[in-house]
């Protein structure tokens, strides 16, 4: 596990310099081909889901996931959400001899945090901005991403309510095709709806039954674009017996009927 104290103290206490940030938007389904990092760098996940490769083993990525590479990896992303997926990779040199967590592949969890994408955008921005007072604005932008990284990170370990959500995130996934209501969700994870509502908000951005109703469509997209299966069918398998019902839900999330898959 990377130890975030040091980290910070790594680059508060050597030289550093930023060489590039690249900002990139994939579309879903699609894969980023093969390439070798030339120096170090942190890739930030914006919105959508990706499965990054480095050197061989996989890493999910997700909204506040923090990669970190070493010069010489070999990286290959594919999109694994039904959305574009944007990140961030930002590239530096740091001058230390002693060997450090700076020199390992690793992945950070910051959580939902505006403020590092809004820091990125003027990173981004200034990048090339020439003389002594570009140099320093660079500096000083990418210290305060680093610093609300790893306070993301310090937090988000801290929260037992992170955690409980993650659990009811992963339950979801696993039992979306049982009827799901507020209530149960709350009372499996014993707190009160009202509050896991809240908390459920706060780390995903949906609540509880939008997060349901999102991941029964985007798995229904998957079995009809699989083959020539009776709508009826696929509603049953995601949990709506309403063909209709289902139907309107498939419709609202992504523009179209499911029909328009069964007559292809």
């Amino acid at each position: 596990m990377v130890n975030k104290d040091q980290l910070a103290d790594l680059f508060a206490s050597h030289p550093f310099h930023i060489q590039e940030i690249y900002r990139l938007v994939i579309q879903p389904h699609s894969t980023l081909r093969e390439f070798k990092t030339e120096c170090a760098g942190f890739l930030f996940s914006i919105r959508g889901e990706a499965r990054l490769n480095v050197n061989g083993k996989n890493y999910d990525l997700q909204p506040g996931s923090v990669m970190h590479v070493t010069p010489e990896c070999q990286l290959a992303l594919q999109v694994i959400s039904q959305s574009e997926y944007e990140y961030h990779s930002l590239f530096y040199h740091l001058n230390c001899d002693k060997q450090s967590d700076c020199d390992t592949v690793f992945k950070l969890e910051t959580g939902s945090n505006p403020r590092i994408i809004e820091i990125l955008t003027m990173l981004h921005q200034n990048v090339h901005t020439p003389g002594g007072m570009g140099k320093l604005r660079v500096k000083e932008l990418f210290m305060r991403i680093l610093y609300q990284m790893l306070m993301g990170c310090n937090q988000k370990e801290s929260s037992p309510h992170e955690r409980v959500i993650e659990e009811a995130i992963a339950y979801i996934r696993g039992q979306y095709m049982i009827p799901l209501t507020l209530q149960d969700l709350a009372e499996l994870f014993d707190m009160n709806p009202k509050s896991f509502s809240y908390f459920f908000h706060k780390y995903t951005g949906l609540h509880p039954i939008d997060y349901v109703i999102q991941y029964r469509m985007e798995r229904a997209l998957e079995i009809l674009k699989a083959g020539n299966i009776p709508i009826r069918d696929v509603a049953m398998t995601v949990g709506y017996p309403n063909q209709l019902y289902f139907s309107r839900l498939f419709k609202k999330k992504f523009g179209v009927p499911p029909s328009a898959y069964t007559a292809k």
